[in-house]
């Protein structure tokens, strides 16, 4: 009999207490993109017919950010462009090119109710004309609030870093100085950030990688004051921090092109780090069965690593579990479920693996009808929810056999990733914010 640690079970339960109802940040608690068992989300819905959507509300501006939710509330950001209808161009393409948009903006922290749609309120967190382009497939709005049920924090990159009361109160911002992100190899490529914050302990942190001065950051919650700063020698990123709660100690986890890295949350300093991964790095660290999994897609490493957590200095092959190379997704995180670790690249191939020693269970390419993916997978009930560019959501059995069992349209450009809470998936398009659950 397998002797579990009791500081395991702690972890756990209080991920699945705060999973259970809440989403607070990207893909929930820890980022692992589970929901706890008992959702009984619907297999098939219908924009058309109304099966399955509990309701469907139109979100002013445009975002790729994911809503969070906490009790009774969704979080979301957007931003709203001077022109009206702002746009961005979805698909399989490999152009770097900038929006043209660059008139006067609006970034804006909404809340809704979590059961109706109905807006509670929303806050101007700042207005002016971007500093910064953004690639033509993203936004001006990429990175997903987070909230601890008193506090939402939202990033807008070089517009600034906000913080407001759950009942909209204006508490604090910081100017982070500009974040100019973009491709590594053509530094006149402006694309935007994507890095979300997080919350841990009353700390929000934040990953800057830019083309200049990159960093690591955490503010105190409630009063905004800098805790710790930490420089990074780091190219452009995308991927969001997050906090592997450990045994001995917690370990705040980059994603990055010349490391991946371990720090002390509590204070910055580095504890670890691990080279080899691609020049581009999106997709963004998580932990499942005290593993930490960190990927990245950018050819020719496209790297999958499964890390022990507890290492020091430069780890070396004996700190990994195992590492797989040419296997990488580019923009979606991966997800665990059950022991198995399900990865899903922009262009459809889809691999699941054995979490713990690497063993591939099968691999094959998701008809995607020619979109591709953005969004990250989710879970719920040993189901995964993949969300493709083109509208279509891909409903797929988390088994060791691949088995499609359904696909759903929501008949709008699909490229934020899905929250989940009290048997509520919501989904937010292009234009609308779905949620899809039982009537």
């Amino acid at each position: 009999m397998k002797v579990i640690p009791i500081w395991s079970l702690t972890v756990f339960f209080c991920v699945s207490l705060v999973s259970a109802e809440n989403w607070p940040s990207f893909r929930g608690s820890g980022a692992s993109g589970l929901a706890p068992d008992g959702q009984e989300i619907p297999l098939n819905w219908s924009t058309e017919t109304g099966e399955g959507i509990l309701f469907q509300v139109e979100v002013p501006g445009l975002a790729h950010s994911s809503p969070v939710v906490w009790g009774d509330q969704i979080f979301l950001t957007t931003a709203v462009s001077g022109l009206g209808a702002a746009s961005f161009k979805p698909g399989l393409y490999g152009s770097g090119d900038a929006s043209a948009d660059r008139s006067e903006h609006q970034w804006q922290i909404i809340c809704l109710d979590k059961l109706t749609g109905k807006t509670l309120w929303s806050r101007i967190a700042v207005k002016g004309t971007p500093i910064d382009k953004r690639h033509v497939k993203a936004s001006y709005a990429n990175s997903t609030p987070a909230t601890d049920g008193k506090h939402v924090v939202a990033f807008f990159g070089s517009q600034g870093l906000f913080c407001y009361t759950v009942d909209g109160d204006f508490l604090w911002k910081h100017d982070l100085g500009r974040l100019d992100v973009g491709a590594y190899d053509l530094p006149s490529y402006e694309w935007g950030t994507a890095s979300s914050p997080i919350l841990f302990e009353g700390k929000v942190i934040v990953q800057c990688d830019t083309q200049g001065d990159s960093f690591i950051a955490a503010f105190d919650v409630v009063s905004g004051e800098k805790l710790w700063l930490t420089k990074r020698d780091e190219l452009p990123s995308w991927g969001t921090p997050t906090v592997y709660p450990g045994a001995d100690r917690a370990e705040l986890i980059t994603n990055g092109s010349n490391f991946i890295r371990g720090y002390d949350p509590n204070t910055g300093e580095e504890l670890w780090q691990l080279g080899g991964s691609s020049k581009i790095t999106a997709p963004t660290p998580f932990y499942a069965e005290d593993l930490i999994v960190v990927a990245s897609g950018r050819a020719p490493e496209r790297p999958i690593f499964v890390i022990n957590p507890g290492g020091s200095g430069s780890l070396e092959s004996k700190d990994l579990a195992w590492s797989a190379t040419r296997r990488g997704p580019y923009m979606p995180t991966p997800i665990a479920v059950d022991g198995r670790l399900f990865v899903v690249n922009n262009d459809g191939p889809f691999t699941c693996y054995d979490l713990k020693t690497g063993e591939e269970h099968f691999r094959l390419r998701i008809p995607h009808r020619g979109d591709g993916f953005s969004a990250s997978p989710v879970a719920a009930d040993r189901k995964i929810y993949l969300s493709g560019e083109g509208g279509n959501v891909y409903v797929i059995e988390a088994g060791a056999e691949f088995k499609l069992l359904a696909t759903n349209s929501l008949g709008e450009p699909l490229m934020a990733t899905p929250a989940i809470s009290d048997g509520v998936i919501y989904f937010r398009g292009a234009k609308h914010l779905f949620a899809v659950g039982k009537k």
